[in-house]
């Protein structure tokens, strides 16, 4: 029962548990909310200390989805799912065609795709047994390498935070110190080097600094040291939680725009950059860009037509801002409002259509 109080309570839809002994399977999907269209979100494997804590991060995750795909502007609900196992030796075909077989089996209820622990070839492994996955290989017809196309629509999303800092979203002789320089924050620098931004970079990992040092004549600072850096944009691009007791009186940015997940520590901070005029663009608003992109290959992938699609990142997060004025709310607290209204209008919709149907039906009968 308390299962179910949990599940009442955050108004979760669906928890599937998936099991195949011959391939060692052990999977949990939850979906969380389908107003908007099926649940869209990835798979994640990784090795859990138990099945609670396996069924604590799905469920996190999932409900995360939710408002991801709804701050979006997609017709997609929420889901997410994740395999008990280590990535790095428990993996095996037999593992992924079954749970294929298992999303297949909720008929289009849940798509999924690619997430921590889990690759390309993966997916195409669950695509052998569903059509209901998304960032499959090139060959398949699918987006490839995601990348370009979140970096874009964190960019675009980074200039309209600028806007409201500034008063315009030229990020020419501004300076961004961007925290980490992976595959999405390098494409991500690419476009602030080609519109004349000043690039201060940091990674704990030296070739991929010299790479931005040497390719957007970028300047290196040591990654205890980022925090510090005079700069007009922070842009955290690496790890969740930056945003902490430790760090948010050392930031020297008036506006915080990056990829990365999770960024703030606690709700606290969130509120403390409000209290300090700091603009925050959250996350999963500003990141949403790969969300957009794999969402297309249900379309039929079109990259042109992608790109597009993510360009709306940039009203997302002015219509967060909005949000935030209006109300008088953080943006973290905004981006999840203006979540739930899109989801709420939907409810309403359906129910008074359902309602008007149902009197026509009575008349008829009379």
């Amino acid at each position: 029962m308390k299962l179910f109080e949990k599940l009442e309570q955050y108004d979760y839809e669906q928890i599937v548990y998936c099991q195949d002994r011959t391939s060692g399977l052990k999977a949990i999907i939850s979906i969380h909310d389908t107003t908007l269209g099926p649940a869209l979100g990835g798979t994640r494997m990784w090795n859990y200390t138990s099945e609670e804590a396996a069924l604590e991060d799905v469920l996190r995750l999932s409900k995360g989805m939710t408002y991801k795909n709804a701050a979006a502007g997609l017709n997609l609900g929420g889901g997410k799912a994740v395999i008990i196992g280590d990535p790095r030796k428990d993996k095996n075909e037999f593992m992924f065609r079954a749970f294929g077989r298992y999303i297949q089996g909720l008929a289009g209820r849940y798509i999924t795709a690619e997430d921590v622990g889990t690759t390309v070839e993966d997916m195409d492994m669950i695509y052998a047994e569903t059509n209901y996955v998304t960032g499959i290989s090139p060959a398949f017809g699918s987006s490839g390498n995601p990348s370009p196309v979140t970096a874009y629509g964190v960019y675009v999303g980074m200039k309209a935070a600028v806007n409201e800092a500034f008063g315009s979203d030229d990020l020419a002789g501004k300076t961004v110190a961007v925290q980490g320089v992976g595959n999405v924050s390098y494409q991500l620098c690419k476009y602030l080097h080609e519109e004349g931004a000043t690039i201060i970079v940091t990674d704990i990992h030296k070739d991929s600094v010299m790479r931005a040092v040497q390719d957007f004549n970028a300047k290196a600072v040591d990654p205890k040291d980022i925090y510090d850096t005079a700069c007009d944009v922070f842009s955290p691009c690496a790890l969740g939680a930056v945003i902490n007791d430790d760090t948010i009186d050392r930031l020297k940015a008036k506006v915080i725009a990056g990829a990365a997940n999770n960024q703030l520590q606690d709700n606290k901070h969130g509120d403390l950059l409000h209290e300090r005029g700091i603009v925050y663009a959250p996350d999963y608003v500003i990141n949403a860009g790969g969300v957009i992109n794999v969402a297309d290959e249900l379309y039929g992938y079109n990259q042109e037509r992608a790109f597009k699609r993510v360009e709306g990142v940039y009203d997302n997060i002015k219509k967060v801002m909005e949000i935030s004025k209006r109300d008088h709310i953080p943006t973290y607290a905004a981006a999840d409002r203006m979540a739930e209204e899109r989801i709420e209008f939907m409810k309403r919709s359906t129910s008074q259509f359902l309602t008007k149907q149902q009197h026509t039906l009575s008349r008829r009968d009379r």
